[in-house]
């Protein structure tokens, strides 16, 4: 039985409310997913309820799965929402500025992270004002545009790009520290 079929047959399972199978369904996704949360929340126990709440719809929403994609695509989508609705319940958007506010305030210099462990990045990610964070997550890491944040988001398309240009500054400030100190 080759991947497709084996992945087909949990799914169906899982349907038929199957916990044998539910469990392999997490137990499949669940650290890697959480490793997305992580990047939206700012504590351990955060990214956790953030993924718990994720599996729930994952579960209560399998029937909708169409196969159009992977089902650890769809579930990553699933998992990106959820976390992007924990953060607008939060409200970080309402102190964000527009892009033309900024305009030649932000380095277009690249800045190598070579040589960083993941944690480490991920430590100056979570130094990032909450709506930095999440434009920078949505932009660079998980390869929206700043048209599908925006919506996703409900901000203009120019304060994701300006809150996105000023986590990069934020992020190069932190890596020129590091260097120094």
């Amino acid at each position: 039985m080759n991947t497709l079929e084996l992945e087909k047959d949990l799914i169906n399972a899982c349907l038929q409310n199957d916990r044998i199978a539910q469990r392999k369904l997490y137990q499949a996704y669940a650290s890697r997913m959480l490793v997305v949360c992580s990047r939206y929340a700012q504590s351990k126990a955060e990214a956790e309820d953030i993924l718990q709440e994720a599996f729930i719809k994952i579960f209560q929403n399998l029937a909708s799965f169409r196969g159009e994609s992977t089902i650890g695509a769809w579930i990553k989508r699933i998992v990106v929402n959820t976390a992007i609705k924990h953060i607008r319940a939060q409200q970080p958007w309402q102190d964000m500025s527009d892009v033309a506010e900024f305009e030649n305030h932000f380095s277009d210099k690249g800045t190598s992270i070579e040589g960083i462990h993941f944690q480490e990045l991920l430590a100056m990610i979570h130094k990032l004002p909450k709506g930095c964070q999440t434009v920078f997550n949505l932009y660079a890491i998980e390869g929206y545009q700043h048209h599908e944040i925006a919506e996703m988001l409900g901000i203009s398309e120019g304060t994701s790009k300006s809150q996105y240009s000023r986590a990069k500054q934020l992020l190069q400030t932190q890596l020129s520290y590091d260097k120094v100190g």
